[in-house]
């Protein structure tokens, strides 16, 4: 079938998005939990090499890491195709940031606040770039709660940067800190969204 140029069916924006944050923050479980499709995992078994390595304090059951990225695809309405890509958190990993991290719209860095100090790579590593980023504060069974002026104190962030709650482990939780991202990155760009 041939479309004439005004019937052709339009195609949705392709974006990159990032999900950041230190080790055990839940970047996994955010991509897997919001993807539409079956995602992509490049985790292996955390073995007794890692002893010295990797600090797991406050994520003493974590069995696995992602060695590489993680890769999900969630589709906003007819307009936007979200294509996510969670990065490594253990620091040894990072070198592949930079290759993720190019042409990216924006990052998500999740906060765990058991080990707060674990975003300052990541905030640092985004502020640098000049890359539009949200810091969404995963709400983990058992962790001190804090306000998000706190974490936006401790963090040291702008006051122009979104700080949300979240449950990486639910979809529509998960999506909204996508979305919040979206709109970020477009008001930073003057750019209008739909939602």
């Amino acid at each position: 079938m041939v479309f004439a140029r005004s019937e052709r069916p339009r195609l949705p924006t392709a974006i990159k998005i990032l999900v950041a944050g230190g080790f055990g923050a839940g970047k996994t479980t955010m991509v897997g939990a919001v993807s539409e499709t079956r995602p992509l995992r490049t985790e292996e078994v955390l073995t007794d090499r890692g002893i010295g390595v990797d600090d797991l304090t406050s994520v003493e059951a974590k069995r696995t890491t992602t060695v590489a990225m993680d890769f999900g695809r969630i589709t906003l309405g007819n307009d936007y195709v979200l294509y996510l890509f969670g990065t490594p958190g253990q620091e040894r990993f990072w070198f592949v940031w930079d290759e993720l991290a190019e042409g990216s719209l924006g990052a998500v860095i999740l906060a765990d606040t058991r080990r707060l100090a674990d975003c300052f790579p990541s905030v640092d590593y985004f502020e640098r770039r000049g890359t539009p980023f949200v810091v969404a504060v995963n709400c983990f069974e058992g962790a001190q709660t804090f306000e998000l002026d706190e974490v936006r104190l401790a963090l040291q962030l702008n006051p122009s940067i979104p700080i949300i709650l979240c449950d990486a482990r639910k979809r529509e939780s998960s999506r909204e800190v996508l979305i919040a991202l979206v709109k970020h990155s477009a008001r930073l760009r003057a750019e209008p969204v739909g939602t």
